[in-house]
């Protein structure tokens, strides 16, 4: 296993007066693909926002490498190479692709002044980018506007993403598409955390995985075993989901 990129030590955090994790515990590995599985209410989205300071944590340590970083403003914690693709997307519906673009682009205030290379490659993995270039964000369909928000979080490279159920409201064929470009960011050594519902795409992509329950880590392990485990997978997450293409 490689060494960790991002470690939880006992982070507590509450959302005004209620507890949302309760000791949070994990190591993720660099350069791999971690999954945060769970029942809806078990604390993934609590806890990718813990990450990146959204939610302040009350208690506990996060380490990205060596630097600790629950107490980080969260443009401090974007600038060290981690970004972050919410449920909602965080896309601005009114504005082209270009401009959304272009607004997560640091170092670029013009197309021009973007990484060409990168940009051709991130277009090889949305395609449909490239065609809409000029609409209006609000007019793509779901899964365009999911491929926008994870190209946002790619514009200028990433050493860490952490993406919030990017297959939810997909249609099947979108999520395949999901899980190439998804792949094929891995091959460049990026380490992704994904919290996901969908069993198949987290087969497909995880090598790790963590599961929550009650604002805690209940399983860490090899996302394969817990693939070809369908009493384990009952046992935690109240489902046989080995059985779903």
């Amino acid at each position: 296993m490689n060494k960790p990129i991002l470690r939880l030590s006992d982070v507590h955090t509450y959302i005004g007066a209620y507890h949302i994790l309760h000791g949070v515990d994990f190591d993720m590995p660099e350069g791999e693909v971690t999954v945060l599985l769970g029942r809806n209410g078990a604390g993934k989205t609590t806890t990718l926002r813990s990450m990146m300071g959204l939610c302040p944590v009350s208690k506990g340590s996060i380490f990205f490498r060596d630097t600790a970083i629950e107490a980080m403003p969260t443009a401090e914690i974007a600038r060290l190479g981690i970004a972050y693709v919410p449920e909602s997307m965080g896309i601005f519906s009114d504005l082209t692709v270009e401009e959304n673009m272009l607004l997560a682009a640091r170092q670029a205030s013009r197309v021009r002044d973007l990484d060409q290379e990168r940009l051709s490659w991130i277009f090889s993995l949305f395609p449909a980018l490239r065609k809409f270039w000029l609409f209006p964000a609000g007019k793509l369909s779901g899964g365009q506007k999911q491929m926008l928000a994870i190209a946002r979080a790619i514009i200028e490279p990433r050493e860490l993403i952490l993406i919030d159920e990017p297959s939810k409201g997909l249609a099947p064929a979108m999520v395949n598409n999901l899980i190439k470009a998804l792949l094929a960011l891995k091959a460049q050594q990026t380490s992704l955390l994904l919290v996901e519902q969908n069993f198949h795409m987290a087969c497909a992509l995880g090598d790790h995985v963590a599961v929550m329950d009650d604002g805690r880590i209940v399983f860490r392990g090899a996302m394969a075993d817990l693939a070809a485990d369908e009493a384990l997978q009952q046992r935690l997450l109240g489902l046989s989901l080995g059985v779903q293409g």
